[in-house]
This record gives structure tokens, C-alpha cells and sequence, in this order.
């Protein structure tokens, strides 16, 4: 599997035990390409080899360029059951049963690449939310034709008081500054199976808060039928990112607070690690 990590002044490119620096690299050009692959090819032919040890770095940029983040919603059993507690006083509860049966996923515009914080960067929460969660998704590299070219791991922070008061205000509880992390590496290679875990740790206080595991075989939704409606009669000139949802949602008791550490691991890809700010 080859990973792309994006730092302030280069980008590595790891490709198994060998690792290549390159300080013109373009994620735009990656992402509008038809065959990805042969652009990091090429980029590692032009590069400059390095030790592994240039990887071990506490922070990253998130991999991407001018790309939207783009999410999908109730895709998973559990974040059904999630969204239907949040939203039953409100009386939204049945929208979210309605939606994870029926034929159009929800989609929903997530975030733009200023908004996006990468490995070891500070998420954040709202002032005005009483309930947050991160929630760790599988999130997919979609070139400008429509065909996912490779994976990565996202948080998509998430307002579940705003939220549960009314679906309207979705846009509200999942877009605002800091709430979307990616990374910490762009990987192409093969799909991940379903037996892929996902791991998701909180800690406080240096304490263990909450942890969870699910695996893909628990994703309702293939990942080609949710790029499918994603693209249908829209343009990503320059690609677009997908988170594909989350399948570990904490009780209704926790919510996040300043000084939590989220850590989420998704096998093969990598283990990305935010504070909250």
C-alpha cells in the first residue's frame, strides 16, 4: 500500500520500507487524475529518497488539496439507533429509521479544507452545544470521475444536542470550524475488507473515557452505490472526500470536553490523534 503524508513543507510518499520527499507535489492534480496511481509513480521517481524516520513526525497536515468533505449519515445499525435517541423528543426519530431503509442515503455536505484539521491538530466542539461526539468513519479518495481511488481515516465531530433538536439544524451540528479531522496519510491500495476494524479511544485526564470497535462488515451501504449518489448530477472538478459513517456512537451520558484525546485506528490505514480544543 502506498500512504501520502502531507507536511507544512513537503509531502512523504511511503511505498512498503522505502520513503520519498517531494516539494511540488499536487493532491488537486492527484485527485483529478484518471489514474492516480501513476502520478504518485511518477512523484516517487522524481523524489527524494529518506529514512522511515521522517515519518515519525506529531503532527500532519490533512491530506488533500482544494477538495469538499462530503458524509453520509445512518449507515450503520448502531448510528441509527443513535440519531433515533437524540431526536425522539423532538419527534424526528422516525426520519433516521425511514432513511437507513430506504433506497437514497443521507448525504450531506461535511466540510472545506480550511475547516479540516489533520493528525495531532485540535478539533473542536460548539459553544453552544450541550452534547459531542466524534465519530470515526472510513472515508473515501474520489478522483474528479467519480471512482474511489483510495482511503483514509475521518472524525466527523458532531453537535448531537443540536442535532437531536431538530434535524433541520444538521448543517449546524456538523459544520463548523475544527469539527472535521483527516488523516494522518492518504493510502492507495487495496479496498478494505469487511473484517477491517475501527477502533475508537477517548481519553481524559490520561484516563480511558471510552472505547469501542466495530468492523465494516456492520456498513449497510456499499462504498461505490454511496460515491453513486454523491456524483449523480454534481461536479468535483477537483475530486471530493466521503466519510461513509460511523458505527460506534458513546452513550447517551458522554459527551466530549476540552482536553479529551481521540485516537482512531482503521486497520492498515493508520492512527490519527486529536485533542480537543
Amino acid at each position: 500500500m502506498i500512504k501520502v503524508y502531507r507536511g507544512k513543507e513537503s509531502i512523504l510518499i511511503s511505498d512498503r520500507e522505502q520513503v520519498y520527499e517531494h516539494a511540488s507535489f499536487s493532491f488537486d492534480q492527484l485527485f483529478r487524475a484518471s489514474n492516480p496511481k501513476t502520478v504518485l509513480e511518477d512523484a516517487m521517481r522524481e523524489g527524494t529518497p529518506v529514512s522511515a524516520e521522517a515519518l515519525n513526525k506529531p503532527n500532519w497536515l490533512p491530506p488533500m488539496g482544494n477538495q469538499e468533505v462530503w458524509a453520509a449519515g445512518v449507515t450503520y445499525f448502531r448510528s441509527r439507533e443513535a440519531r433515533m435517541e437524540e431526536s425522539e423528543d423532538a419527534g424526528g426519530d422516525v426520519f433516521y429509521d425511514m432513511v437507513y431503509e430506504a433506497d437514497r442515503p443521507e448525504l450531506f455536505f461535511k466540510a472545506t479544507p480550511a475547516r479540516t484539521r489533520g493528525h495531532g491538530a485540535p478539533i473542536c466542539i460548539r459553544k453552544d452545544s450541550t452534547w459531542d461526539v466524534p465519530e470515526p468513519e472510513l472515508t473515501l479518495a474520489i478522483n474528479s470521475q467519480g471512482k474511489i481511488f483510495g482511503y483514509t481515516i475521518g472524525d466527523d465531530v458532531s453537535s448531537r444536542s443540536i442535532e437531536g433538536e431538530n434535524p433541520l439544524y444538521l448543517p449546524q451540528a456538523k459544520v463548523y470550524c475544527g469539527s472535521c479531522a483527516i488523516g494522518p496519510a492518504l493510502c492507495l491500495g487495496e479496498p478494505p475488507s469487511k473484517d477491517t476494524g475501527i477502533n475508537l479511544t477517548i481519553r481524559r485526564n490520561g484516563e480511558v473515557a471510552f472505547e469501542d470497535r466495530t468492523t465494516l462488515h456492520q456498513l449497510k451501504r456499499s462504498l461505490e452505490e454511496l460515491v453513486d449518489f454523491l456524483y449523480r448530477d454534481n461536479e468535483f472538478p477537483d475530486g471530493a472526500l466521503l466519510m461513509t459513517g460511523t458505527g460506534i456512537v458513546p452513550s447517551t451520558e458522554f459527551t466530549l470536553q476540552s482536553g479529551d484525546v481521540v485516537t482512531i485506528t482503521i486497520d492498515g490505514l493508520g492512527t490519527p490523534e486529536n485533542a480537543v480544543a
